[in-house]
Parts: C-alpha cells; structure tokens; sequence
C-alpha cells in the first residue's frame, strides 16, 4: 500500500468535490474569471478529471505493483493538456 498515492488521491477527490460540485474555482491556480468564457464548464471538466485520477490513484495504491509510478507523470500531462484546451478554447 503506498501512502503517497492515497494522500493524492484525497486530495484530488477533495479538489473534485470543491470545484466540480461547489463550483469554487477560485482554488485553480491562475484562473482569471474575468477571462474564462464558461465557469460551468471549466469546474465541470476540472472536476471530472480530478474525480477520475482521484480513483485512479486510490485504485493504484492497493494494486502495489512497479508500474503504477507512471500514474504520476500521466496525471501532470494530462492537467497541462486540460490547461492548454481552457487556454485555447475557453479564454476570450
């Protein structure tokens, strides 16, 4: 079991939570809501990728196996990818 991974995973549920069900974006770091076209939609997909690799993180820390250390850098990737659509596609 890899407390590492279970912390994260706490913490990625907990921002879910926070910014996809409480809309509270303000906890993104350098959101500018003056900018961002939809507030709905960034909580949304922020949310909804953070409930995912939440589970993905909690699954990998009880799985134990060697390969599970990809999680991490798939995870960065993948908000640099969500940060680089809202950049492109949601930001007046």
């Amino acid at each position: 079991m890899n407390q590492v991974f279970i912390i994260t995973a706490i913490i990625l549920l907990v921002l879910a939570y926070f910014v996809g069900v409480k809309k509270q974006t303000w906890l993104l770091s350098g959101y500018n809501q003056k900018r961002v076209k939809n507030k709905d939609k960034l909580a949304k997909l922020v949310g909804t990728y953070s409930l995912i690799m939440g589970i993905v993180m909690f699954i990998g820390a009880f799985i134990g196996h060697p390969d599970t250390q990809v999680l991490f850098p798939v995870m960065v990737i993948g908000y640099v990818i969500l940060l680089g659509y809202v950049n492109t596609r949601m930001v007046e």
